[in-house]
């Protein structure tokens, strides 16, 4: 059980550069060189350190660090916690994994070069995310050795983020890497329910979004399907569909740019997901690739949502929302079909957050319209938002789903970072 720590002169984004490439096989300089074994073994513990020293190009063309990550990919990619310019590794035992959203943590026993046990617990992706990848929990067989590269925390020493594993002799794994999963036999599903209206029930998500780097320029988050296009240079980053995972684009109020101004992406009390709680029915409905639930009923339809586990209700059967409504994260929903198209109608808000930092009101009113293709199988959305508190024109865009790859499974939120976690848990 060894604990490496890296003080190399790399940045954290040159790492991240240099890791991506590496798994394509290209070349990249400044990459880290020499584990070098400093001492014996103590207590039949064999201790080591992680030295990094300064490459050299070994081909034209070499890139010279000024390459990178785009904002987009370090922002998701990285977490706020962590120190970004020190690389860490680390190698113990496994002693359980945490299979949660917002993001799973493995449990790890090692021991540091004084010989000092260390319970190490390391971030990585959300439970969502992970079964869709093809990643279980039995992959994670307590005792099992892991050898872990990833970054350390800021302030706690015993935490780590999970950016490469290997565990016993199995191939090393990068944390957004895709094992085999099974094909979605689309083949006997109705396009329309004995009622007539479009098949819209089932479970539903966002192609994954996983880091890709082109041969030039700079690596950013790809669907799945685009990443060997675009690491190969076919398909250019700019012809890239966005995740739609950040905030639209806005004309703010004075209070509206006052508060997206102060607002902290990593403070629980402003940014929702960070203290367990959902952000808004735009937001959360492709965020991380989480799978949603569909269900038609006779008189409402019901939409589970996967990364926070909530639940929201569209009636079907209301020409008008009621006069008194108890504001809520979800509003109060009525919809209706025009023609193949479900046009839901939401207000009754509580105060809250549409996309960090866009901030909305009790006068938050959205209406989304969704189309299903039975023939891609997709289910796009359109929305636009009003909010007069907060901005003077429409909060708008559009996104789509695919029949989910995975079934959906409520995970229930449980934010283990202590520094995120509420006073008493």
């Amino acid at each position: 059980m060894r604990l490496y720590e890296g003080g190399g002169r790399e940045t954290w984004t040159q790492v991240m550069l240099r890791r991506s490439r590496e798994r394509s096989n290209r070349l990249i300089c400044n990459a880290p060189a020499v584990l070098a074994t400093l001492g014996a073994n103590k207590g039949g513990l064999a201790m080591t350190r992680l030295h990094r020293v300064r490459g050299t190009c070994a081909a034209a063309g070499c890139l010279l660090g000024a390459a990178g990550l785009t904002t987009t990919a370090l922002a998701h990619h990285g977490f706020g916690q962590f120190e970004r310019s020190k690389p860490l590794e680390i190698q113990g035992t496994i002693k359980s994994i945490d299979f949660v959203n917002p993001h799973s943590y493995l449990n790890l026993d090692v021991v540091d070069e004084a010989g000092k046990p260390i319970a190490m617990r390391c971030e990585m992706r959300a439970a969502t995310l992970l079964r869709r990848s093809g990643w279980s929990q039995e992959m994670f067989v307590p005792g099992a050795t892991a050898r872990i590269f990833g970054f350390g925390h800021r302030t706690d020493p015993a935490a780590c983020y999970l950016e490469d594993i290997t565990i016993g002799d199995a191939p090393k794994r990068n944390r957004n890497d895709q094992f085999t999963t099974s094909a979605v036999d689309l083949s006997n599903r109705p396009a329309r329910r004995p009622s007539g209206e479009p098949n819209i029930t089932g479970d539903w998500a966002q192609e994954q979004y996983v880091i890709a780097v082109p041969p030039t320029g700079s690596g950013n988050l790809v669907p799945k399907s685009m990443v060997a296009a675009v690491e190969s240079g076919q398909l250019a980053m700019r012809d890239v569909p966005p995740s739609g995972w950040g905030a639209r684009p806005v004309t703010y109020t004075a209070r509206g740019k006052a508060e997206a101004d102060a607002f902290e992406m990593w403070s629980p009390d402003d940014n929702p997901r960070l203290r367990c709680r959902p952000t808004s029915i735009i937001f959360d409905w492709v965020f991380d690739g989480a799978v949603n639930r569909i269900t038609q009923e006779q008189d409402r339809i019901v939409i589970n949502y996967g990364l926070y586990s909530f639940e929201r209700v569209i009636h079907m059967n209301m020409a008008q929302h009621p006069a008194n409504i108890t504001p809520s994260y979800a509003g109060h929903s009525i919809g209706k079909w025009e023609g193949d198209v479900l046009v839901v109608d939401t207000i009754g808000f509580e105060p809250g957050v549409i996309a960090p930092p866009v901030r909305n009101s009790g006068q938050l009113h959205i209406v989304e319209r969704y189309t299903l293709d039975p023939v891609k199988w997709t289910l796009t959305r359109e929305f636009v938002a009003t909010d007069p508190v907060y901005f003077t024109d429409e909060y708008k865009g559009s996104d789509t789903v695919l029949v989910a790859d995975v079934p959906y499974e409520a995970h229930e939120c449980e934010e283990l970072a202590p520094e995120f976690r509420a006073p008493g848990r």
